[in-house]
């Protein structure tokens, strides 16, 4: 039972006098003591019935609530009938720690209390092992017919209880979509990510401003262990407060979740077969007509092209390639982790990968999944990434035809180096960055980028930290202003004299003049380094 329900019609007269918001706490028993220090006796969801004898000073009420706080009690009711009303400081203490307060009446007795506790949580027990063995057959029965999403309407017609299974990068695989916004989502994953970096035991428990939530893992089967392409089991509540037989049933929830990922893991085999020789064809140069017949395979597996009508040889439209390279991931973790986070946006990508790198071929059609959103879509894979940890990927213009997949691949791996040149856990570079300094920069080798930037900003940033000087920010904003002083001083709110100051400065230090073009590209160039 929970505590609320010692408020309910039919039970005894208690007064609610502290902490409402912890009425769904569950007690599993009751312990009647007048000790100053009872918590040795306490082994966590009592109800601690008490006649406030132990109280002989207000600074009493402090000391016995944190103590059966430490030992575990989720409620403590306070007799009235030998002391009299409750008193405020013990009011007070309950509010502080969070502890629900409840007045018995000087006409209730404790025993009265017990004996309703006692014929409830009975009850509750064994109304959960008959429920458990029903739902166990009425879950399987699900999942046999309906796939995930019966099974957690099941559980949220019969039981109230909502679930969701998600994605790492928080695409709703099933669960009512409606009823978890995407910020919960993000913070679900980003929450049990963090915990699977930090090896903590599931269940993983995040408290959002919507509410509690508890968190299960729903390993992936393949033969690479990437905690980061795992799927997420939430469910609302905490399930560290269950009855162990709730318990069990969210255990089997989540190996029947597990199971679910392993079907459908299988079922992606044969479109793992097909993205690993159109990437063989795309590295020896192929036949654009031998490629395209095996994209055509590819296509028409996919759901939205399952129809009895002739297909075209090749979607309409144009192709995209995705490179990306991971590090300090295991070898295969890069491919599910891509087959993940493009799930919940297209059914038709082919992830081709070997070791740490993964190459991804879709049609143009969804282009603005990578283009536009695809750092968005991994952002909550950044919790997940140990220190050494990172993601990079390259995104190519369209291909128009399957002729051109060869040069977009190459395309796609030289907007991976710009994404590799910068700094970040997950970082994405597009085809539009092609045609930039970027790509120039990013082909410099290490230690001459270092070289060029330490030449020109070294000095300027040792004058900064020696006399709190702000000149670095001064160049950046000078560069952005296109030299324009007027509008420079606008922007960094300070005198033109004291602008023109600042800028004398850099060019003493340096030895560089800022009226020449040259110099000007060179601190662009720098800055961007840095």
């Amino acid at each position: 039972m929970r505590v609320r329900d010692l408020l309910a019609p039919g039970a005894p007269r208690l007064r609610l006098l502290a902490a409402e918001d912890e009425l769904d706490r569950q007690v599993s028993g009751v312990m009647t003591t007048d000790l100053h220090d009872p918590g040795r006796y306490l082994h966590g969801g009592e109800l601690v019935l008490t006649g406030m004898l132990w109280r002989t000073a207000p600074a009493d009420s402090e000391r016995f609530v944190r103590t059966i706080v430490a030992g575990g009690a989720v409620a403590l009711a306070a007799g009235e009938a030998e002391v009299g009303p409750v008193p405020e400081d013990l009011v007070e203490a309950c509010r502080r720690h969070r502890m629900p307060l409840l007045a018995v009446p000087d006409d209730i007795a404790f025993g009265t209390v017990t004996e309703f506790i006692g014929r409830q949580v009975s009850a509750d027990r064994a109304a959960d092992l008959a429920a458990l063995v029903d739902r166990h057959r009425l879950l399987v029965s699900a999942a046999g017919g309906g796939g995930l999403d019966a099974v957690l309407d099941l559980l949220g017609g019969d039981l109230d209880l909502d679930c969701w299974v998600l994605t790492p990068t928080g695409a709703v695989i099933a669960g009512p979509v409606d009823r978890l916004s995407a910020e919960d989502r993000d913070q679900l994953v980003r929450a049990h990510l963090g915990a699977q970096r930090q090896r903590r035991r599931p269940p993983h428990r995040a408290r959002l401003a919507t509410g509690s939530y508890s968190l299960l893992p729903a390993p992936a089967v393949a033969d690479t262990q990437a905690p980061l392409a795992d799927w997420v089991l939430a469910v609302a509540g905490d399930v560290t407060e269950w009855t162990t037989k709730r318990q069990q049933l969210a255990e089997n929830l989540a190996r029947l979740v597990a199971a679910e990922r392993q079907r459908r893991d299988e079922g992606r085999r044969l479109r793992r077969r097909l993205a690993d020789e159109v990437l063989t064809l795309l590295h020896r140069d192929a036949d654009p007509g031998e490629i395209s017949r095996t994209l055509y395979a590819s296509t028409a597996m996919a759901a939205r092209y399952e129809s009895p009508e002739p297909k075209p040889p090749t979607p309409e439209g144009s192709w995209l390639v995705l490179s990306a390279e991971g590090t300090g991931l295991p070898e295969g973790a890069v491919r599910a982790i891509l087959e993940e986070a493009l799930n919940g946006t297209t059914d038709r990508a082919l992830v081709a990968g070997a070791g740490t790198g993964a190459v991804v071929v879709l049609p143009a059609l969804d282009s603005a999944v990578p283009a536009d959103t695809l750092r968005e879509l991994l952002a909550p894979l950044e919790a997940g990434l140990g220190s050494e940890g990172r993601i990079t990927l390259g995104v190519s213009a369209p291909a128009p035809e399957a002729g051109g997949l060869r040069g977009a691949l190459e395309e796609a791996r030289h907007a991976r180096r710009i994404a590799a040149a910068r700094v970040g856990r997950v970082c994405v570079a597009g085809p539009e960055e092609l045609a930039s300094h970027v790509l120039l920069l990013a082909a410099v080798p290490d230690e001459v980028r270092r070289a060029f930037r330490s030449r020109l900003l070294d000095k300027v940033i040792a004058y900064d930290i020696e006399h709190q000087a702000d000149l670095v920010r001064t160049l950046e904003a000078f560069l952005r202003s296109d030299g324009s002083w007027t509008r420079c001083a606008a922007q960094l709110h300070v005198h033109v004299n004291t602008l023109r100051y600042r800028i004398g400065r850099i060019e003493e230090l340096t030895g560089r003049d800022l009226s020449r073009l040259e110099d000007r590209v060179d601190f662009y160039l720098a800055l961007e380094l840095a």
